[in-house]
C-alpha cells in the first residue's frame, strides 16, 4: 500500500512518513532505477529497534569480556558454556544458540582446526598452544546481538599468532569497505578475500555473515569472498554481522560426526572474528564485538 506523507511510517517508529522514511524511500527508488539491488523494508531497523539491539550487545560484549578473564589452559569448553549460562542468567538474558535448530549448548567453542560451531564438552580441555574461537549470540527482550573472539592459550606458535591477527584484520578490511549508498555486500567479500590471499590464507565459503537484530539470522547474506555476481546495496538502518573464517591451509571443510562442527579438510588451523555492525548515514558503528 502506498503511503501518503502524513501516514504513519512503515518502520514502526510511529512518526509521520514525511518526517521519517519518505526521503529514504525516494533515494532507495532512485538507486533501484540505477540498477542496484536494494534492501527490503524488513531489513531496515528503526531507532527503537537499534536501541534494543544495543542493549543486547552490552550483555553480549560483557559475556565475552567475562569469558576472556577466565580463559586459560586446563579449563574445558564445557566450563565456558557454564560461564555463559551463569552470566546470561544474572543479566536476565538468554542464549540465542541454545536449541537453535537443535543446537545443544549456549555458546560455540571452536578449537584449532575447528572452523565453527564447536560444541562445548567436558572432554575438550584447553591446553598451552591452542587457539579457540568463542561465538556468542545474546537474546535480550527479543533483540539479538552476535559476536565472536579468538583467544590464544598461553604461548602459541608464530603461525597461530599470525593467523589470529590477520583474520581480525580481514574483518576490519571488510568493515572499511562499507560506504553507505555507495558500496554493496560484495565489496565486503572482495576486501576480505584480497587481504586473506595477500597473506597466503584461504577464506571459507560455506558460512557467511548475515542480518541480525530481531532474530538471530536475518537477510541479507553477507559474503566473505568475491561473489562474482550483483549484491545488495548497503544503506543506513541495516544491521549485519561480518564474521570471516580464515584457514591457514586450503578453504575446504567438512562437518563432523556431531552434525554441527565444521573442520578444515587438511587439518590446518582456522580462525574467526565477528562483529555486529549498524550501517549509518556516515559509515558504520560497531555494536557488538
Amino acid at each position: 500500500m502506498k503511503l501518503s506523507r502524513n501516514d504513519e511510517c512503515w518502520c514502526g517508529s510511529h512518526k509521520k512518513y514525511k518526517k521519517c522514511h519518505l526521503d529514504f524511500d525516494e533515494k532507495l527508488k532512485y538507486m533501484k532505477r540505477q540498477g542496484y539491488l536494494v534492501p527490503s523494508h524488513k531489513m531496515i531497523k528503526n531507532e527503537e529497534q537499534i536501541e534494543g539491539i544495543r542493549q543486547a550487545a552490552v550483555i553480549n560484549n560483557g559475556l565475552l569480556d567475562y569469558i576472556e578473564k577466565h580463559m586459560k589452559a586446563g579449563i574445558s569448553t564445557e566450563d565456558i558454556d557454564d560461564m555463559t549460562n551463569e552470566y546470561l542468567r544474572q543479566h536476565h538474558a538468554k542464549s540465542a544458540d541454545l536449541h537453535y535448530e537443535g543446537y545443544p549448548k549456549s555458546i560455540c567453542t571452536s578449537v584449532n582446526d575447528e572452523v565453527c560451531h564447536g560444541i562445548p564438552s567436558s572432554k575438550v580441555i584447553l591446553k598451552e598452544g591452542d587457539i579457540i574461537n568463542v561465538d556468542a549470540t545474546t537474546n535480550f527482550n527479543g533483540y539479538f546481538a552476535d559476536a565472536s573472539r579468538m583467544f590464544m592459550i598461553g604461548e602459541v606458535s608464530d603461525e597461530a599468532q599470525r593467523l589470529v591477527k590477520v583474520t581480525k584484520e580481514c574483518l576490519y578490511k571488510g568493515m572499511e569497505s562499507i560506504e553507505p549508498w555507495k558500496s554493496c555486500i560484495g565489496d565486503i567479500g572482495i576486501a576480505i578475500e584480497n587481504y586473506a590471499h595477500m597473506h597466503g590464507y584461504s577464506v571459507v565459503r560455506e558460512f557467511c555473515g548475515h542480518g541480525v537484530g530481531l532474530a538471530m539470522h536475518e537477510d541479507p547474506y553477507v559474503y566473505h569472498f568475491h561473489p562474482h555476481a550483483p549484491t545488495m546495496l548497503l544503506v543506513p538502518g541495516m544491521v549485519i554481522t561480518i564474521e570471516p573464517m580464515i584457514n591457514a591451509g586450503k578453504r575446504y571443510i567438512h562437518i563432523g560426526k556431531n552434525n554441527w562442527t565444521a573442520y578444515t579438510d587438511d587439518g590446518s588451523l582456522s580462525a574467526q572474528w565477528e562483529h555486529t555492525f549498524l550501517i549509518t548515514e556516515t559509515g558504520v558503528e560497531i555494536i557488538s564485538k
